[in-house]
C-alpha cells in the first residue's frame, strides 16, 4: 500500500455534506462507532488526504474515500451486478432480432445498467453489469490488466506441447497472445477440461487460442473477473456485488 499523505484537519475538506462516519456506515464498512475509531486512527483518506477529525463532512456523490488503502464506493445509486449468462443469450441490453439477451435478465431492476465487455452467445459464465461509467472504462481498458479466468471443455486429450504454447504465446491474425496461466483440470481420451487466465479482451480470444493449438472448444465458461468470481450463481441467476467484493473490484482498477 502506498504511503499515506500527512493527516489534515477537518477544515481542509468542505463543511457541507454528510459526516464521514455516517458515510462509511452507510457503505457497509462498519458501524458508525467503529467507523469513528477508524477515522481517529488515521485509517481513512478522503480525496487522498488522511482525515482524523470526526467533524469531517463529505459529499458521498463526489468524494473518493479509502479505508486501509481500499476504495470505498460511496456515491448513492451506484450498483454492480454479477450475472451467470446462460449459453444462447446475446450480450446486449436489447436485441432488434428478438433473441434472448442479458437486458431481459435485468429488466426488472430500476437502474439503467450496461454490460461490461462481452461474452459470445455460446459462452456462458460471469458477466458484470453496472451504471458506473468510470468503473466500466477501467475494467475494459487493458492498462488496468484485470484478469479473467475461463474453463474450457475441449475436443481431445490436450498435449503438453499445446499447453506450453498457450502459456508461452501464440501468433494469431490480430497479434500474439499468451495466457497468464493455464492448467489441465481433467484429461480424458476424447475430452479435456482446461482452465486459463488472461487479461485480453479480444473477440472470442479463448476459442481462437484453442483452435490455434488444434483443440476446438466444445463448452466455455468464464468463472472470474478480477476479484469477482462466479461462485454459486447458476445460469440465469443475477446477484448484486456488495461489501468487500465491491471494494476489491474498485481497488483493482485503481479507483
Amino acid at each position: 500500500m502506498a504511503k499515506s499523505p500527512d493527516a489534515v484537519p477537518s477544515e481542509a475538506v468542505p463543511s457541507e455534506g454528510v459526516r464521514l462516519q455516517k458515510v462509511l456506515a452507510q457503505a457497509g464498512i462498519a458501524s458508525r462507532r467503529a467507523a469513528e475509531a477508524m477515522i481517529v486512527e488515521g485509517r481513512v483518506r478522503v480525496d487522498n488526504l488522511v482525515v482524523t477529525e470526526l467533524g469531517t463532512r463529505v459529499d458521498p456523490a463526489t468524494a473518493v474515500v479509502h479505508v486501509d488503502g481500499e476504495r470505498v464506493p460511496t456515491a448513492p445509486g451506484l450498483v454492480v451486478v454479477a450475472m451467470n449468462k446462460p449459453r444462447g443469450v446475446v450480450t446486449a441490453m436489447s436485441d432488434d432480432r428478438g433473441r434472448p439477451c442479458v437486458g431481459d435478465m435485468v429488466a426488472d431492476r430500476p437502474e439503467r445498467l450496461f454490460h461490461v465487455g462481452r461474452l459470445d452467445a455460446e459462452t456462458e459464465g460471469l458477466l458484470l453489469l453496472t451504471n458506473d461509467g468510470e468503473l466500466t472504462n477501467r475494467l475494459m481498458h487493458p492498462s488496468h490488466e484485470v484478469a479473467k479466468t475461463y474453463r474450457a471443455r475441449i475436443d481431445g486429450a490436450i498435449s503438453k506441447q499445446a499447453m506450453r504454447a498457450l502459456s508461452t504465446g501464440i501468433d494469431l491474425d490480430d497479434g500474439p497472445i499468451a495466457c497468464d496461466s493455464a492448467r489441465v483440470i481433467q484429461r480424458l481420451d476424447d475430452r479435456s477440461l482446461v482452465e486459463v487466465t488472461l487479461h485480453s479482451g479480444r473477440n472470442r480470444i479463448v476459442r481462437r487460442m484453442f483452435d490455434a493449438v488444434g483443440y476446438p472448444v466444445l463448452d466455455l465458461v468464464r468463472t472470474s473477473i478480477g476479484p469477482i468470481s462466479l461462485g454459486n450463481l447458476k445460469p440465469g441467476q443475477v446477484d448484486e456485488v456488495r461489501g468487500a467484493q465491491l471494494r476489491s473490484l474498485y481497488t483493482a482498477v485503481g479507483l
